[in-house]
């Protein structure tokens, strides 16, 4: 239940975080976006990146990953104490680390539709893959070429495609 309760708010305050960035790209946002939607709109994604992330729109997103903040910081490359300092200071992520937030985020959403549960994406991410060089899929997540590689296999996962 908080999981869907989160979803709905990320949802909301990443449509309010878009109608404010997006008035200085003259786009047009819709009312509402989906979570899921935005993270498969690449130019929303490129809008919010150029932007830096907020804070509180991460917050929810780590809230909702099955990582703890030490996690996040090694996936981000930042020191702990400074993902503490972005959130104390209440400041927008740099563009970089935003691409890897929301790099993530999607890793996280296409590993839930096809897993269909947060702990049995977990579970797949911490197991060596065959497929992956016998790497577990989360040694692959702290760079975006390891994070395509991940992608790529949970596709062919889901298509049905065991290698």
């Amino acid at each position: 239940m908080e999981l869907a309760n989160t979803e709905k708010q990320l949802s909301k305050e990443l449509t309010s975080f878009l109608k404010d960035t997006a008035a200085y790209e003259h786009i047009s946002i819709p009312n509402e976006i989906d979570y899921s939607d935005f993270l498969k709109s690449k130019i929303f994604l490129v809008f919010a990146i150029r932007s830096g992330l907020p804070y509180s729109i991460f917050n929810l997103i780590q809230r909702q990953s099955p990582f703890s903040l030490h996690d996040w910081s090694g996936f981000l490359n930042i020191s702990y104490k400074s993902l503490q300092r972005y959130k104390a200071e209440k400041t927008r992520f740099k563009p970089l680390y935003t691409e890897k937030i929301f790099g993530m985020a999607e890793v996280l959403d296409t590993g839930v539709e096809v897993f269909g549960d947060l702990e049995k994406l977990k579970l797949w991410l911490t197991t060596e893959n065959y497929s992956l060089g016998s790497l577990k899929p989360i040694e692959l997540l702290r760079d975006s070429y390891g994070k395509d590689l991940v992608l790529a296999e949970l596709t062919r996962i889901d298509h049905g495609i065991l290698v």
